[in-house]
């Protein structure tokens, strides 16, 4: 995020894209119902009847897919009524008038054709937007999860450069992470491109300070994304895989794709805490330590790095993730001889904070983030913080961006890689509800939410539902060009006719089975907001429904 999620709370706007925050990230929706209870201005595009929807100024409902047209559109609306931040865009930006020339197709009218959304619905949007005090942009994976994902990140930016809501308080352009601590992740280096910190892999004067802090590092190429594996090891060239805490068979598009590749392995081994679709796989499964069981860090999604401290001792057999990835080091490392001269090459870590004090003095944004320095601050420190002295930053670009001037991208509309047809003629979308977690490896575990939700359903609207035969509470068919479930059908209002939903959480409905592998080209995300399907009823209809009608 580039600024802190209690900022939100004293926003005048918020533009809410892709996220079903109240479910998916309740703690950061709590921020912003706070400014909507203060009289700020709420602005929800999604094609879902989401709950914060119901408490938006607009909900602007967009066809999925059409993410970069509404907000290419909103632009249009805001220069056509001369709402820019022409201060800021002269003093901070460059690549204006690229942006404005790609943004004359967009008229309100034009978008309405794409996007469904009434042409007047996304003036006013515009409107509320770009005249208040600090408007606020929140998004998650509901607008990067398509093969148009980035394109719809800079879409957001170039909006919030336009009005100028960028390096203040309460403003800037702030994603919502899909798991807790992959901020951290990545920041740790777990990506395919850089170091810790987002140090890239190709710079050579990168590369010979890592050699010099770890040894043998010289020459490194960015690796393959997980998608890409699954390809790898059809084909051969991948022959042995080490995931830990994933659980791809159920999070991954194509579900019978990636259970054919991880089947394909020589040799696979599974670190969890618990037997996973995926860990049922494995040929070793690496017991686990859980977040009660350890000590360390977590980092917010608004870059917050905080102290967690363990509760209780590991149970069983069970360890914490950094000595289990040691111990197999070391082993490595014995296997291929004596470690190289080097400060951090010896894997000999006796805790994390050890792990700590070198992710520290390797990664310039992480300098001042000591082990010490955390423990004093409960509210923790925000990256950048790059000395001791230094108090952190609770949101960036203040005076100036990291490269500069900002650069607007233009970005033109694309359609999902995959459209309906005769065939298939719903838009599946897939997503997250609120008493399930991610794949419910812990959630489904959980006696009460199993009661609030025991199983898969599918989101159908009443016009398709009575076309189709479907009766209230029957079961449906879900089929697509990879596969099909059988699911409860919800009967609601809350998705528009044409479009079902399903969550992802449960294994003997398992919505992945059916989206689409198709990814991004520029970051790698797979399409996994937009499938073509087609709805078939399955048996009679029982008498109750499953939950209560929205």
């Amino acid at each position: 995020m580039t600024n802190s999620s209690p900022e939100l709370a004293d926003a005048d706007c918020i533009l809410v894209i892709g996220s079903n925050t109240m479910e998916a990230h309740p703690l950061v929706a709590a921020h912003i119902l706070r400014a909507v209870e203060r009289g700020a201005r709420l602005i929800v595009v999604d094609p879902r009847d989401v709950p914060m929807a119901r408490l938006g100024t607009a909900h602007l409902r967009l066809t999925p897919g059409s993410d970069v047209a509404v907000l290419n559109g909103l632009m249009h609306a805001i220069l056509a009524e001369g709402l820019e931040d022409k201060a800021f865009v002269e003093e901070r930006t460059e690549g204006y008038e690229a942006l404005v020339a790609s943004l004359q197709a967009y008229t309100p009218e034009y978008v309405e054709g794409i996007s469904g959304i009434p042409a007047d619905d996304l003036r006013a949007a515009a409107r509320t937007y770009a005249t208040a005090g600090s408007a606020a942009i929140v998004y998650a994976m509901g607008i990067t999860q398509h093969t148009t994902g980035t394109d719809n990140v800079l879409a957001c930016a170039n909006l919030a450069m336009l009005t100028g809501n960028v390096g203040k308080p309460s403003t800037g352009v702030n994603p919502l992470r899909g798991q807790n601590n992959v901020q951290g992740a990545c920041d740790a280096g777990a990506l395919v491109n850089v170091y810790p910190g987002y140090q890239s892999v190709a710079n050579e004067e990168i590369q010979s300070k890592f050699e010099a802090a770890w040894g043998r590092t010289a020459g490194l190429v960015p690796g393959r994304m997980l998608t890409a594996m699954m390809d790898d090891a059809l084909a051969g060239s991948i022959r042995a895989l080490y995931i830990m805490g994933e659980n791809p068979v159920l999070s991954d598009p194509n579900s019978g794709h990636v259970r054919q590749g991880l089947e394909a392995l020589e040799f696979l081994v599974v670190s969890d805490i618990f037997m996973s679709e995926t860990a049922e796989l494995a040929d070793v499964v690496l017991p686990a330590a859980s977040w009660v069981e350890k000590d360390g860090t977590f980092t917010a999604t608004d870059r917050r790095v905080q102290r967690f401290y363990r509760a209780i001792k590991p149970i069983g057999a069970s360890r914490p993730d950094w000595w289990i990835v040691a111990q197999i080091a070391r082993r490595l490392r014995d296997a291929l001889g004596a470690a190289p001269e080097a400060p951090y090459a010896g894997w000999d870590y006796a805790s994390p904070r050890e792990v700590a004090v070198e992710l520290s003095a390797l990664t310039p944004i992480y300098g001042g983030i000591s082990w010490e320095r955390l423990e004093e601050r409960c509210g923790g420190l925000q990256w950048p913080c790059p000395t001791a002295e230094h108090p952190g930053t609770p949101y960036l670009h203040k005076g100036t961006f990291s490269r500069g001037l900002g650069a607007f991208t233009p970005v033109e509309y694309q359609p999902p890689a995959e459209i309906t047809d005769a065939e298939y003629p719903l838009t599946l979308t897939t997503g997250r509800m609120a008493f399930h977690w991610h794949t419910g490896t812990m959630t489904r575990r959980t006696e009460a939410l199993h009661q609030e939700v025991p199983e898969g359903y599918a989101e159908v609207n009443p016009a398709d539902a009575e076309r189709l035969g479907i009766g209230k509470s029957g079961r449906v068919r879900l089929i697509s060009r990879r596969g099909e479930i059988e699911a409860r059908a919800w009967i609601t209002r809350r998705v528009p006719e044409g479009v079902v939903f399903a969550p992802f959480h449960f294994a003997e409905a398992a919505a992945n089975a059916l989206t689409n592998g198709a990814l991004d080209p520029k970051s790698g995300i797979p399409e996994f907001k937009i499938c073509a399907i087609r709805l078939e009823p399955v048996g009679a209809p029982v008498a109750a429904p499953m939950t209560p009608e929205a």
